[in-house]
């Protein structure tokens, strides 16, 4: 595979909407006592739209996003496979077997995307890709293995609950078809307008399910939480989805799946230096693995 310029920048872009993603995680899970799935998935796309709908106003303008009827449908079905049923799901999932279990099932995605481009949009495989995307998801469920050890991660009394698992499953899926469509969605798109698509149809989505979840007894999130996954909100999924999007369009699926799941990676920080906690021997092999998997998929040796 040619390394070109912008293979090499989509890909830095992707990396930096991943760190925003991977910061905002750090805040959604400190405040899960607080606030329940349906409420933090929802509040931070609603904060998002507002961001959104300015960054077009006064970039690309608002005549940009007068998208042909299949396009639009296609970006919006790729927000609500990915960013509403699939982080609702995960979030669901993730209270009932653990982190420990759930985010290593879920971010097996990039392996199921890799066979789902050359099935669905006709990729070429490349071995030394396919490695690539495993080393990486192997590196990424070490280290991620390795960050709730060391936090004490006891969050999930059923760790084995089968309805937990089959939503850790269904998450995966919903990961890897998702950007698949918003591949083909944002084809000749500006990513800024198609990405104010996303999110406007993903804030639509998330009112019957936010009602829904309210009429069932969803516990009010504290004041504290609020103005947490707001500001968590904001940065993840209004900065970094724009960054995401940009990347989809630059460098594909497949590489941006491997990218965006690289997000543990950008929690380190704040686990060593706010939290304490100690960066291990399989931690940093599980980096390792890691980055190499990400170069091995952008390359392409």
């Amino acid at each position: 595979m040619q390394v070109t310029p912008e293979l090499l920048i989509g890909s830095m872009i992707g990396l930096l909407g991943t760190a925003l993603y991977g910061l905002s995680v750090v805040v959604y899970r400190s405040q899960a006592r607080e606030i329940g799935p349906v409420a933090a998935s929802s509040i931070k796309m609603w904060v998002a739209l507002p961001l959104m709908v300015l960054m077009v106003i006064l970039l690309p303008g608002t005549d940009s996003v007068f998208l042909p009827l299949a396009t639009m449908a296609f970006l919006a079905i790729s927000s609500i496979l990915g960013a509403v049923i699939g982080d609702t799901v995960y979030l669901w999932s993730q209270q009932r077997i653990g982190v420990s279990y759930a985010f290593p099932i879920a971010m097996s995605f990039p392996i199921i995307t890799y066979f789902l481009t050359i099935i669905l949009l006709g990729e070429p495989p490349i071995l030394s890709r396919l490695a690539g995307v495993v080393i990486a998801v192997l590196g990424v469920i070490l280290l991620s293995n390795e960050q709730n050890r060391n936090g004490k991660d006891h969050d999930a009394p059923h760790r084995f609950n089968l309805w937990g698992i089959a939503g850790a499953v269904m998450t995966s899926v919903l990961y890897a078809v998702g950007i698949i469509v918003l591949q083909i969605g944002i084809t000749g798109v500006d990513p800024i307008s198609g990405n104010l698509v996303r999110v406007l149809f993903g804030s639509i989505a998330f009112i019957p399910l936010f009602a829904v979840a309210s009429h069932q007894g969803m516990a009010r999130p504290t004041g504290k939480a609020l103005a947490w996954v707001s500001i968590a909100g904001f940065f993840g999924m209004g900065v970094g989805s724009i960054f995401f999007v940009t990347a989809v369009a630059s460098v594909g699926a497949t590489i941006m799946s491997v990218i965006s799941s690289t997000a543990p990676l950008f929690a380190i920080p704040v686990s060593v230096l706010v939290l304490k906690e100690k960066l291990t021997p399989l931690a940093v092999a599980g980096i390792t693995a890691t980055l190499l998997g990400v170069v091995l998929v952008v390359f392409g040796f």
